[in-house]
């Protein structure tokens, strides 16, 4: 596994690591403890040094289950970062300073930490990061040792360029992928520039950059891939990156004409993402620890032809963006 570094200031990452929504077990068929210990262990030992979080992830249980693995791992240092912000008692408009430090701390209880590695706004409303104060008490509680550093997930490029004007901002936290490249041409440069981190989530796009689904697969009444397909819950883009399903497994089988030998679409998906300089870690999910193996496997793909990058920039150009709802 080769690592790069999180930002300017940041910290070493794994250039694949594991994003843990699911260990939450509050979306899909969920994922029984010792399957979400498994995870865990079979991503720290296989070289994934990166496990993003979320303090709402199963109401506390993806960070709990974190950090009783933390407890008994003896190996190279784990890097976590866990997000603040979408709870039901601070969205949409009940952001104060002691509700963050309240979230902050009930996160390093369960994480069993004295410090977070990295806090995150986790996609909250436009009109209050612009306001900034909420900035101003993440770098209190940096200065005061209970984070080490702070970040943003957004939603939208526009919401990321905003965040960009952040002293102290170590990452950005975004959707990119095959059919989400809007970032190339604004987002990534700047964010290159001022020395801010790039974590992808959803790169292979709720699952359909695998390759694997077909128009008539189905999910699981609590899988936000039925639930939320057309943005019912919450925004459209986190699911099949906002396109409606049976044209993502349209346009994921047209995909696989442009493989290059040997490679599988996911990891065409996850290489075309780790080829851009920006970037610092993706962080797909896993629901079985085999899912591991395959997805880290994707930082030992060579660098995709630029050929290849200049076919794919013109199919999402031609055949994807017009297709994508919700913000972006």
């Amino acid at each position: 596994m080769k690592t790069r570094q999180l930002g300017a200031n940041g910290f070493e990452v794994s250039e694949v690591g594991l994003g843990c929504w699911q260990l939450g077990a509050d979306w899909g068929s969920g994922v029984a403890r010792d399957i979400g210990l498994e995870i865990l262990t079979t991503a720290a030992t296989h070289g994934v040094s990166f496990f993003d979080t979320a303090d709402v992830y199963g109401a506390g249980r993806s960070e709990d289950l974190i950090g009783q693995f933390l407890k008994h791992w003896d190996g190279d240092p784990i890097r976590v970062a866990t997000k603040f912000g979408r709870g039901p008692d601070v969205y949409p408009d009940g952001y104060t300073e002691d509700a963050l430090r309240r979230g902050v701390d009930a996160s390093r209880e369960r994480l069993g930490v004295e410090a977070l590695d990295l806090v995150q706004l986790h996609c909250i409303p436009s009109e209050v990061m612009r306001k900034g104060d909420i900035f101003d008490w993440l770098r209190a509680l940096q200065q005061e040792g209970a984070i080490r550093h702070f970040g943003a997930s957004v939603e939208t490029v526009d919401d990321g360029l905003m965040c960009l004007q952040q002293d102290g901002l170590l990452s950005l936290q975004v959707i990119f992928n095959l059919f989400r490249q809007k970032l190339v041409t604004e987002l990534l440069p700047q964010a290159e520039a001022k020395g801010v981190g790039i974590i992808v989530r959803l790169p292979l796009a709720s699952g359909v950059l695998s390759g694997k689904f077909t128009a008539e697969t189905t999910f699981a009444e609590k899988d936000h891939r039925n639930f939320n397909r057309d943005g019912a819950a919450f925004n459209v883009g986190e699911t099949f990156a906002g396109l409606p399903f049976e044209k993502a497994v349209e346009l994921a089988e047209a995909l696989k004409g442009m493989l290059p030998s040997g490679l599988t679409l996911a990891k065409m998906a996850q290489r075309w993402i780790l080829d851009h300089p920006a970037v610092s870690t993706i962080i797909p999910g896993a629901s079985a620890p085999d899912q591991i193996l395959r997805n880290s496997a994707a930082s030992d793909v060579a660098p995709l032809p630029k050929a290849l990058h200049a076919k794919l920039t013109e199919f999402y150009e031609e055949q994807v963006k017009d297709h994508i709802r919700g913000a972006y």
